[in-house]
């Protein structure tokens, strides 16, 4: 009886040390997949920083060019969709935004949205020699801050979780926490666009990029219920017969559209070196923030990793306060003295010690001397 038990045994054994060899082997195979999969994400994030951050230079570079035969974007004109140079820019953009929506099906979130601060680099490169906008040495830190500032963000935000349809998505965006964020979202918009960009558009960079960004969150959560719907599609799960996957897509095309608009009219008010970093800085913000309370990211979350994420926001905004403080003034395309690109103001001193303010389209002036000259980007 023994000795039949001891082959029996021993056959055992080999099994579980086959089983054992199969499953080290099934791990190895995909850990080299894994690793290969991760290398093609972060090449595509490469590549997709490489040409959203030349698109801005070239669609800059349209820009001025329409502006010499017409009304300028940031004075509401739309010359530039005649111009071919803003078109390639437009071009370059979508094969960036393209490769970087693809290199999140092969690598996570964690690895390729940082990379995304590359576009900042590559853009402020590209504007330092081919626009002569020179970046100033608290620009560089301010933009390092925003780097890491981001990065500590998106290295600390939690996974995100598994959606089987667009239905799933549908219930979350009408959650009271999201339709609550929506509201403020569309509120604060409407205010930037119908008081703020009138009156302090031309002068104040946070206007038309706190358009682009507010509005940009919910063009991310819309992207993301279509890519998802793309994808459970192909995978044979029909999504078009639902009614929730074509109001995604109506939400997102017209939020592209805002967004491309005023993002338009911020490269051709603005340093395209300033513009970059702080539409990246606050749009990741908003984004994060947006996917937060819209899929409860954080439900889970540690104190430790939540305390990060504040220091990361902090941080972001610490580097947004100094590229603000340190950007300079555009070159205007007409160099007449008399003719400057935004108005002035002059101050005064008159005879009786009292401050007299005068615009420079003003012909009048003061019987005193002038003691300062404050225009709107000082």
């Amino acid at each position: 009886m023994l000795g039949r038990s001891l082959p029996s045994l021993c056959s055992k054994r080999e099994a579980v040390s086959k089983n054992g060899a199969y499953q080290a082997q099934a791990l190895a195979s995909k850990g080299k997949a894994m690793y290969s999969s991760n290398l093609k994400g972060f090449i595509l994030a490469m590549v997709s920083s490489a040409f959203i951050g030349s698109s801005f230079i070239i669609k800059k570079k349209g820009l001025r060019k329409a502006g010499v035969n017409g009304p300028r974007a940031s004075s509401g004109g739309y010359g530039y969709l005649l111009e071919p140079l803003w078109w390639v820019g437009m071009l370059t953009m979508i094969i960036g935004e393209i490769s970087n929506f693809v290199a999140y099906i092969y690598a996570p979130a964690v690895l390729v949205t940082p990379l995304g601060a590359l576009s900042i680099i590559v853009s402020a490169v590209l504007a330092h020699f081919m626009l002569k906008e020179k970046l100033q040495k608290m620009g560089m830190l301010g933009c390092l801050l925003c780097i890491v500032g981001s990065t500590i963000i998106v290295l600390h935000a939690p996974e995100e979780r598994s959606i089987s349809s667009v239905e799933e998505i549908w219930e979350f965006a009408t959650q009271p926490a999201f339709l609550l964020y929506t509201a403020s979202a569309i509120a604060t918009a409407l205010v930037l666009i119908l008081y703020c960009a009138p009156r302090y558009g031309q002068t104040n960079i946070i206007v038309y990029i706190g358009i682009c960004s507010v509005i940009g969150s919910l063009t991310v959560m819309s992207i993301k219920a279509i890519g998802i719907a793309i994808k459970l599609t192909l995978e044979g799960t029909n999504q078009a017969k639902y009614f929730q996957t074509w109001i995604f897509a109506m939400v997102a095309i017209t939020c592209i559209i805002i967004q491309l608009n005023y993002l338009n009219m911020a490269l051709d008010t603005f340093n395209t070196a300033i513009v970059s970093p702080i539409y990246y800085a606050l749009f990741t913000s908003f984004t994060i923030l947006a996917s937060a309370i819209m899929f409860k990211d954080y439900s889970g979350q540690s104190a430790s990793s939540i305390a990060s994420e504040l220091c990361g926001f902090i941080t972001v905004l610490s580097g947004t306060a100094v590229l603000h403080s340190t950007r300079d003034p555009e070159t205007p395309l007409i160099t007449d003295l008399y003719t400057p690109l935004s108005p002035k103001v002059s101050w005064y001193i008159q005879g009786n010690g009292e401050l007299w303010k005068q615009k420079d389209e003003d012909e009048s002036s003061p019987s005193f001397i002038t003691i300062l000259r404050q225009d709107y980007f000082k």
